[in-house]
């Protein structure tokens, strides 16, 4: 062998040699950089915690939902000459239900055979039930007090349920469960159709958390989330300790529907009048106002409004109050908890928890902010991590 190569080699050998025994003898570390799965690992997604002070509160509102114990009222009444389409008192199911009772509403229209429509109202209700309309070939004007932002729909929270304070089930007809699941699905279909469109509707992660098992709602007087139908939506998943961070012994998760209620709103009427559809500013009063439009077909959906007018003593309202807190980009979550709630939004993380029966003051009350505040601050300081 040539004396050269063999000291080459004999060289590589030692070296070689003795790099193992150091690599054997050198105490074992772990790779020095992130793991991107971190929160997968330890058993439960990542939840950014909500910062809250009473100094982040920028807006404080009221909302008033039209209820009906028996449930919206969607039905056909004569006046004189004119067909009145009665659509109103949703409770707090309005924005889910819309495109649902609207669809069922265009429907007592066009059996009338009439296609210049007049529409009361410029709730959720109110555009989503004149954008049908338009797709069947309607003329349609809506006769409103106001428009967005300064209507009851602005001031919801903006959340797929359909059920919500929707009827008393105890004084709600039999066949209303029917009417209410067509609806449902007819809406939630349509929701399917503006995914994707400026962020007007999207999906997101929802979270119950409580101490314990949380009372079903549904035997009071203003009506509870009583109704449901399975696999419309995911399910919801009950979390195991290492699956969430928080210090409650009960905590679901499911995947929800939120609405951008500003761009919604704005998005829904442009399209109304780039179809060709009218507004007008002109409160409805009494009958007499409706006797007075030159449309044969009137569409009721002034919600509250509605009492006054059609003289519905079973509409009242229920008040809900909302605190609006400066966005937070990385909270795009909704949790619900004992006394307070939460729901991030575009333009806003709205935190809300009270539902007065029968109030209809509007002023909002400084002490119920500090209260929900107290009580999320709480929730979120007892999170690990």
């Amino acid at each position: 062998m040539n004396r050269r190569l063999f000291f080459q080699k004999a060289g590589l050998g030692t070296l070689a040699l003795s790099s193992g025994v150091v690599a054997a003898c050198s105490p074992q570390t772990s790779p020095q950089f992130t793991d991107k799965h971190f929160h997968i690992n330890r058993g439960y997604h990542q939840i950014p915690k909500l910062r809250l002070s009473m100094d982040r509160i920028v807006k404080e509102t009221v909302g008033l939902r039209p209820f009906r114990a028996s449930g919206p009222r969607l039905e056909t009444e004569q006046l004189g000459h004119k067909t009145i389409v009665h659509n109103y008192g949703h409770g707090g199911s309005g924005w889910s239900l819309s495109w649902g009772t609207g669809h069922l509403a265009r429907q007592m229209v066009l059996a009338t055979n009439e296609k210049k429509v007049a529409l009361l109202g410029c709730g959720t209700v109110g555009i989503a039930t004149a954008r049908l309309l338009q797709e069947s070939g309607c003329e349609v004007t809506i006769y409103t007090k106001d428009v967005p932002p300064n209507v009851t729909s602005n001031l919801a929270t903006g959340t797929w349920s359909p059920a919500s304070r929707v009827c008393d089930p105890a004084v709600a007809r039999p066949e209303f469960r029917s009417v209410w699941e067509e609806a449902t699905r007819f809406s939630f279909r349509r929701f399917q159709f503006l995914l994707g469109l400026n962020d007007i509707a999207c999906w997101g992660e929802e979270y119950s958390v409580y101490d314990e098992v949380p009372q079903r709602a549904g035997t009071s007087a203003a009506g509870g989330e009583v109704y449901d139908i399975p696999g419309l939506l995911p399910e919801r998943v009950q979390l195991s300790k290492k699956e969430h961070p928080f210090k409650a012994e009960y905590v679901t998760r499911r995947s929800n529907l939120m609405f951008n209620i500003p761009s919604y709103l704005h998005d829904q009427l442009s399209d109304f009048m780039l179809y060709g559809g009218k507004v007008k500013i002109q409160e409805i009063k009494k009958l007499e106002d409706i006797d007075a439009l030159p449309e044969k077909v009137i569409v009721n959906c002034m919600g509250l409004g509605a009492k006054r007018v059609f003289n519905d003593e079973e509409l009242t309202p229920v008040s809900g109050q909302l605190s609006c807190l400066i966005p937070q980009s990385n909270v795009t979550y909704k949790l619900s908890t004992r006394g307070a709630n939460f729901i991030s939004r575009k333009d806003g993380i709205y935190l809300g928890g009270n539902g007065i029966v029968g109030n209809w003051d509007t002023t909002p009350s400084r002490e119920q902010t500090e209260k929900v505040v107290t009580t999320l601050q709480k929730l979120m300081a007892d999170m690990r991590g």
